[in-house]
């Protein structure tokens, strides 16, 4: 019988911030490198030159980018470096959240919206 025992650590992470135990590939089979519940990640690679390596900073869900193709992108900042990065959404990914980040533009523009009205 094969040893099972690191399997379980090996295919699922524990979030930091929300606490929920989530596997590390999501419904579709595609990697995930964020929880998909709060939609955080961890910051553990540094893709700018010179820059500190694996700061394992909070990397917070701040926008959702929309690909040409239509793939919604999940935009995280590091709480530590603000370094951006972009990663695909999963098809578990919490809607609720990944709705409240598209239309936040919409709601929260950076015109006040009686502004409109004079066009």
């Amino acid at each position: 019988m094969p040893d099972t025992s690191n399997t379980l650590k090996i295919h699922t992470f524990t979030c930091a911030w929300c606490g929920l135990t989530a596997t590390r590939f999501a419904a579709d089979g595609a990697m995930r490198n964020h929880c998909p519940s709060c939609l955080a990640s961890r910051h553990v690679t540094d893709h700018v030159e010179g820059g500190p390596s694996d700061c394992e900073g909070r990397m917070s869900p701040i926008a959702i980018a929309v690909l040409r193709t239509g793939d919604w992108m999940l935009i995280h900042r590091c709480v530590r470096c603000d370094e951006l990065t972009s990663n695909p959404v999963c098809a578990d990914d919490n809607q609720l959240i990944l709705m409240r980040m598209a239309v936040r533009p919409l709601a929260q523009p950076p015109f006040p919206l009686e502004a409109l009205g004079s066009l």
